[in-house]
């Protein structure tokens, strides 16, 4: 073969792996889509919730990444969640290294050999989505389709890399990268480039399915993945806050340190592998070593993944401190938290655009009050004594904006207002104080349960637990859609928070049923356990009836209606 036959058939060899890469991206994104739009929000809320102990994050994290086929789209959310204030550092980490077992599933998928029906499923799922005129039908299309393409292009990247296995120039490549660093190393540079770790893992499992690379070279391939896959992360953390930043710097610690740990024992870790993977002694070569290896390197994947998170899973708040000490807390952090961000005194002499600042401000409180709501209640019912003092702080924070407000009002209401400035200033100022009352229930309630529970040895059950978790995933909802009324002033979200009433009732008497079903039952501590519970639930019944009371002031300010504070119902 001349110079340039060989220079050609290289040219075709790249444009095939390349389209087929591509076309690899294209179906995992595809795929990725559907399922977000089919699952996104329940998907967001089973994060958000499963935060209450390390193990249940794992799982979330987990389970979360298997169904969307995306360790970095889960990542990035936990980023987000994180920049919102809805969950902290320490209760996001759990969720990210379950994030990678997760994604090890796509591994695991793609070593299956049905490349050659690629081309069926693509068929099938474009049938789905361009006969069909049922919006679920055509989803699940764009799911089959995009499943579809991932191993169509899977099939022209082996296809394009096949003559490669008598190709002299990449066997001698190959046997450069016996040195695990350099497969490690170039591995994370290509997934920090196409920004998807199954895709790398795809290509390393094609070039596996050729013969063409060995499982110690594999494992190391992988190795390097795991760290590139952590530049998404640090991308989504960009323009969000510093605690978004140190999650994203979480990631990278836990990946860049798993490698670190397992590189020292990768032939170790190939030859524990090869004994518990399916094996093909009847073959013999290249043959032997393209039937074994894609399902030995998927198996060293979700390995060293687990393997990875049990080795950790006991120092997640080493990784917030750690991350903390890289992104130390600024001064100017601390002061976004504490200080007033909108009320600007220079709008006095403007009592309308003064009026809408305040609004823009009770918002702000609101925002501190939602996942002090919800990480109040799960630390009432499982935190330690030193979680339990958090609560002080998140409502201090609280407390921080409420002090401020007030004076601003007041401030405002010595110029010259018209009446219904007047009356729309009297309406933000119990609104203001109803939240503020929301944060000191939830305190004075949250923290004496949970301090009581501690001494006395108290366990809530696990139904009491489940109905307390369905009421305030309820009220968590009707205070938000309380903050949406009176920051956007609009009257149906108001409305829907007021007659909501009878549900909150039916999942109190619910609640108050089991409490007294187990004061009946021959359990211990029982009376102690019977007050505790009780005591949890008028914390919450007190969160909606401020609410309510919210809603009802969005009502009257907006119809301009004057009434006596006494009268609110």
């Amino acid at each position: 073969m001349t110079p340039t036959e060989q220079s050609l058939e290289i040219g075709v060899i790249l444009m095939g792996l390349a389209g087929g890469l591509a076309i690899f991206l294209y179906g995992m994104e595809l795929l990725t889509n559907a399922l977000k739009a089919s699952t996104g929000k329940r998907l967001k809320a089973l994060l958000a919730r499963m935060t209450t102990n390390r193990f249940k994050g794992v799982l979330a994290g987990a389970l979360v990444t298997a169904i969307i086929q995306s360790s970095s789209v889960t990542t990035v959310l936990v980023v987000g969640f994180v920049s919102a204030g809805l969950m902290h550092l320490q209760q996001s980490i759990p969720i990210i290294m379950g994030a990678s077992i997760g994604t090890t599933i796509t591994a695991q998928i793609v070593a299956f050999k049905i490349t050659h029906f690629a081309l069926l499923i693509v068929a099938l799922g474009f049938a789905m989505q361009f006969l069909s005129r049922n919006e679920v039908i055509q989803r699940t299309g764009t799911m089959i389709f995009g499943f579809g393409l991932i191993f169509f292009g899977m099939s022209l990247m082996g296809d394009a890399t096949s003559p490669l296995r008598d190709y002299p120039p990449f066997i001698h490549f190959l046997q450069e990268m016996t040195q695990p660093l350099y497969a490690i190393l170039a591995s994370a540079v290509f997934t920090a480039l196409v920004q998807s770790s199954s895709a790398t893992t795809g290509v390393i499992i094609v070039l596996a399915s050729q013969g063409l690379i060995t499982l110690d070279q594999g494992i190391a391939l992988v190795f390097g993945a795991n760290i590139g896959t952590c530049v998404t992360a640090l991308l989504a953390a960009i323009g969000k806050s510093r605690e978004a930043l140190r999650a994203a710097l979480v990631h990278i610690l836990f990946n860049t340190l798993g490698v670190v740990v397992w590189f020292w024992f990768i032939p170790e870790l190939a030859t524990l592998i090869r004994d518990i993977s399916p094996q093909h002694p009847e073959l013999a070569g290249i043959t032997r070593l393209a039937a074994e290896t894609p399902r030995q390197i998927a198996n060293a994947h979700t390995l060293f993944n687990v393997g990875n998170t049990l080795l950790f899973i006991g120092f997640t708040g080493w990784f917030a401190r750690l991350a903390t000490q890289l992104v130390p807390i600024t001064a100017e952090e601390k002061a976004r938290k504490l200080v007033p961000r909108y009320l600007d005194k220079t709008l006095l002499d403007t009592p309308t655009l003064a009026l809408d600042r305040v609004r823009m401000e009770i918002g702000r409180m609101a925002e501190q009050l939602l996942p002090m709501l919800r990480k109040g209640v799960q630390l009432a019912m499982d935190g330690t004594s030193r979680e339990l003092s958090e609560l002080n702080r998140m409502d201090s924070e609280v407390g921080m904006l409420h002090g401020p407000i007030l004076d601003y009002l007041q401030d405002l209401s010595r110029g010259d207002l018209s009446s219904r400035e007047a009356e729309l200033a009297y309406h933000y100022l119990a609104i203001a104080s109803y939240y503020e009352n929301i944060g000191d229930s939830l305190k004075l309630h949250l923290i004496h349960v949970g301090r009581k529970r501690l001494e006395e040895g108290l366990e809530i059950s696990e139904e009491t637990r489940k109905l307390i978790e369905e009421m305030v995933e309820m009220l968590i909802q009707l205070l938000e859609k309380a903050t949406q009324a009176i920051t956007r002033m609009e009257r149906k979200p108001a409305r829907e928070v007021v007659k909501a009433k009878n549900e909150i009732n039916r999942l109190a008497a619910d609640i108050e049923r089991h409490v007294v079903r187990r004061m009946s039952a021959d359990a211990p501590l029982r009376r102690l356990t019977y007050q505790t519970e009780t005591e949890l639930l008028e914390a919450l019944k007190r969160v909606y009836y401020f609410t309510k009371r919210i809603a009802k002031e969005v009502l009257q300010a907006d119809t301009g209606k004057k009434k006596d504070a006494r009268k609110v119902a």
